[in-house]
């Protein structure tokens, strides 16, 4: 993340920081904060053109983190709720009101004793010649 001999910044890259675990990411959340915070100071005492340039970088770098954090845990909660007959609300599938609240498939295809009986006895006509 930091080269030794310069300590010049690289840019975050997502797919490094999914191979390290909850704790690393979080040490490296509260250092890109800390350089931030040391940033805007910098900003404000009138420091060099190059630092002021960082601080993009480092908010960029922050919502990586944060994201790589998020996706992490709410995969390992998608695992966990797998199997079970009901999910947190954050985790089923969002589609729209109208489709959420609409019949399943099972339930739209049923039909009342009475009027399976009237299926069975009156059967709609079927002509040869189309109207």
């Amino acid at each position: 993340f930091f080269s030794a001999a310069t300590n010049k910044m690289a840019k975050t890259k997502a797919h490094e920081l999914r191979t390290q675990d909850k704790e690393a990411l979080a040490k490296q959340l509260d250092e890109l904060k800390q350089e931030l915070s040391q940033l805007r100071v910098a900003k404000v005492t009138g420091g060099a053109a190059s630092k002021l340039a960082k601080i993009k970088l480092v908010r960029k770098s922050i919502a990586c983190v944060k994201t790589v954090i998020n996706q992490t845990q709410r995969d390992t909660l998608r695992k966990t709720y797998e199997k079970s007959k009901y999910k947190p609300i954050d985790l089923r599938a969002k589609k729209t009101r109208a489709i959420r609240r609409r019949l399943s498939k099972s339930e739209a295809g049923k039909v009342t004793l009475k009027q399976f009986k009237k299926n069975i006895h009156f059967k709609k006509a079927v002509y040869a010649v189309k109207a």
